[in-house]
């Protein structure tokens, strides 16, 4: 028995525990996973197991798409994954430890979380270590999922019956529902930095603490699906869908990112006016060449682009500035410890794994290349021409198109991967264009 298996096994001991809970991330940031025996899953850390290789062959409704990993032609079979002993947490109201885990196999490939890895291991190789935090931007509603289904998904009940943003009167009336996030925070070893209503009819933000490395995206991808589980549990789902209501606000999933070098901070330089290092600005550049070209894995779904339109607290385009929130790139900060970049592109909905990738290999290739970014955006971005380069693919299947077609892409995540995401995001796409909407109903049905 390894070390880490005899301090799994005492731990699990004392717990008085006979299953444990283990979850693999899938492209689109849903956990899929299951119960193991106790003994089992001792016996799987220590020598790793095999999960359905199906996982990375369905979208979010379990509808197959065809791919050159996994699917009839192979039978759909399993593939190695391994335990993150490190995840370890304690599921609230329950005895029963969550771990996740990743694949080592082919699927490494594929897998979000070891693709993240792989990013932090080439900016180790150039002595770059990373900090990170996520914050999400969400709506929660009355409702229950048979009550939502009940009405199709629409005219849900806001769990507020007007908006509040950053509202005091709002956050202590709903006083046990935020306390009761709080805690399920510290609960499952996901601190909140900061938790408030936002603007619109029951929507709220948090922001969770800062952490070193892939552990960001670990604390982000457990507590945005255990915070649902705990919604429901409550009598409240919360939505983190970029756009549930054409009339308001979409949902950010910002990522704030900096980089240390040898122990101190990397995008810190007192003898600059603004304070941005050599460092920083090549990564700001990184970042801004490419992402249009990476957009697809931080704006995945089709709902995502509903949300990247002017006035609405969202980019349009690929641009920078100091504490500017009408840009993608918000550069905050008056310290070496505080001073980040603030990646505004992305959505609520996304994995934030593949943010986490996306969002620091397009810096470092800025590093890599010492590129020059563009000059900050003062003011309003909406209102100014950006170039061709800079605006962001319109819908979900020119984003997949962009990826296909990026070499920095397939040099950072390999051809396998990004081969088999564009796949999943047309595929996402082909879904949509064959439903018939609503709005398509009211607007022909009589008059075309």
């Amino acid at each position: 028995m390894t070390v880490s298996t005899k301090t799994e096994a005492e731990f699990l001991s004392s717990l008085d525990c006979t299953h444990v809970r283990v979850g693999v991330v899938d492209l689109d940031g849903v956990i899929r996973g299951k119960y193991l025996a106790k003994e089992k899953f001792l016996s799987v850390l220590e020598g790793g197991s095999a999960f359905c290789s199906v996982i990375f062959g369905w979208d979010s409704n379990d509808t197959l798409y065809n791919n050159d990993y996994t699917g009839w032609a192979n039978g759909y079979p399993d593939d190695q994954v391994r335990v993150v002993v490190e995840s370890r947490r304690v599921l609230p109201e329950s005895k029963t430890p969550f771990y996740l885990m990743e694949f080592t196999g082919r699927g490494t490939q594929i897998c979000p979380r070891s693709l993240a890895g792989r990013v932090l291991e080439r900016a180790k190789s150039s002595g770059f270590s990373v900090k990170a935090g996520f914050e999400y931007e969400f709506y929660g509603f009355d409702e229950t999922p048979e009550s939502a289904r009940e009405k199709h998904n629409c005219d849900l009940v806001p769990m507020t019956v007007s908006t509040g943003g950053y509202s005091i009167i709002r956050s202590s009336v709903y006083e046990e529902f935020f306390e009761g996030l709080l805690e399920l925070s510290e609960q499952l070893k996901t601190p909140i930095e900061g938790l408030h209503p936002e603007a619109g009819k029951g929507a709220l933000e948090y922001a969770l603490c800062p952490s070193d490395g892939i552990e960001a995206a670990d604390r982000a991808a457990i507590f945005k699906t255990f915070s649902k589980i705990w919604g429901q549990r409550h009598g409240v789902m919360l939505c983190y869908m970029a756009k549930p209501n054409v009339n308001l606000p979409g949902c950010g999933g910002h990522l704030h990112l900096s980089l240390s070098r040898e122990g101190e901070p990397a995008f810190f330089d007192s003898t600059r006016d603004d304070n941005l290092s050599d460092v920083a600005r090549y990564f700001i550049a990184g970042q801004q060449k490419f992402m249009p070209e990476v957009l697809a894995m931080t704006a995945p779904t089709v709902n995502s682009f509903t949300r990247l339109t002017p006035g609405y607290w969202a980019p349009t385009a690929s641009n920078w500035g100091f504490d500017n929130r009408t840009c993608s790139l918000r550069v905050v900060g008056d310290s070496p410890k505080s001073l980040r970049v603030e990646y505004r592109v992305t959505s609520a909905d996304a994995n934030p794994y593949l943010v986490f990738a996306a969002a620091i290999a397009s810096g470092l290739a800025g590093i890599e290349a010492a590129m020059e970014p563009e000059p900050p955006t003062s003011g309003n971005a909406y209102e100014v021409e950006h170039p061709d380069e800079m605006r962001f693919p319109s819908t979900l299947g020119a984003a997949a198109a962009r990826l296909r077609a990026s070499h920095m892409a397939r040099d950072w995540f390999g051809d396998e991967f990004v081969d088999h995401f564009a796949t999943s995001r047309e595929f996402e796409e082909t879904e949509y264009r064959a439903h018939v909407s609503d709005w398509e109903m009211s607007r022909y049905f009589e008059m075309i």
